[in-house]
């Protein structure tokens, strides 16, 4: 096994637990020095807890690596600067940002309570932002650094999951123009969209599909070897790993030497671009059957 992170400093937020925990776990088995962040809550973002955190430290140390815990939020933004400032205090530098934390609430869009909106798009998309933004001026000084930050194919659309799949997207495109941003200080950001049985999954997912089967990659990302990949997204799940077309082709056009009128497009539209879709048929945009009985 090579040390591909020997020495290096990494903060996963998220670590408690899932996909999180076994990234942080991975990482500390590849050398790196780890913050485990999590807060303890629910998959549904109530109660705290410092238990899952330090558990995935006593994990780590006991098998022989090296960590310690982070209790701050990344929702709030002096928990998310307190995190980075914790990495810098206690191991002198930071290499490897994972933003993996996250909360799941789900809800048709027209029973979406403003309160439930904000604690899931402040806990994804302001947490990635929030730690993000303070990593990166760590990472701009250094002239290294690596940012992972986890999205999902629910942005693509998925009933009942309207929170989710904006936060989701929104952590996309941010951290496409992170990438472009921070190129040039040395610094890579990619994107993974990952699918592993979790306890606040909004599908049911291939029952061998673990969390232990994101972390080689997301180590991989997190290496030096990784430094030319950049603004990438991918999605990987048991014993699969893709990568999406940048940017997402368009697959059919109409043209004509001038403007479109409605009339004309009333009649040209059904018979070309949309043909055969219906209002409640809309396409598959998982990579499998979904189950939403479970």
């Amino acid at each position: 096994m090579e040390d591909l992170l020997k020495d290096r400093v990494a903060v996963v937020t998220g670590a408690g637990g899932g996909i999180g925990k076994a990234e942080a776990l991975e990482l500390a088995a590849r050398g790196a020095k780890v913050i485990v962040n999590d807060i303890g809550t629910s998959h549904d973002g109530i109660g705290i807890s410092e238990d899952p955190a330090d558990m995935t430290v006593e994990e780590i140390i006991q098998a022989g690596g090296t960590a310690i815990a982070s209790h701050d939020s990344v929702a709030d933004e002096r928990g998310a600067n307190a995190i980075i400032r914790f990495a810098m205090e206690t191991f002198g530098r930071l290499d490897v940002l994972i933003n993996n934390a996250g909360i799941l609430r789900t809800s048709p869009v027209y029973d979406i309570e403003t309160t439930d909106f904000d604690a899931v798009i402040k806990t994804h998309l302001y947490g990635t932002f929030y730690c993000t933004r303070a990593a990166c001026e760590v990472m701009k000084e250094e002239g290294y650094g690596r940012i992972v930050c986890t999205s999902s194919h629910t942005g693509f659309g998925l009933e009942n999951q309207a929170m989710y799949s904006a936060a989701k997207e929104g952590i996309t495109g941010f951290a496409r123009t992170v990438a472009r941003d921070m190129a040039k200080f040395g610094v890579t950001c990619n994107i993974i969209r990952p699918i592993a049985l979790w306890r606040g999954r909004p599908f049911k997912a291939l029952e061998h599909d673990l969390p232990e089967d994101i972390a080689p990659l997301v180590v991989y990302l997190a290496s030096e070897s990784a430094g030319d990949i950049n603004g990438c997204i991918f999605e990987v799940w048991h014993g699969h790993v893709g990568i999406f077309t940048e940017p997402p082709p368009v697959q059919q056009i109409l043209w004509k030497d001038g403007r479109w009128t409605p009339e004309e497009l009333k009649k040209l539209m059904p018979e070309t671009l949309t043909k055969g879709r219906t209002r409640e048929d809309l396409p598959q945009t998982m990579p499998f059957m979904l189950n939403n009985s479970d």
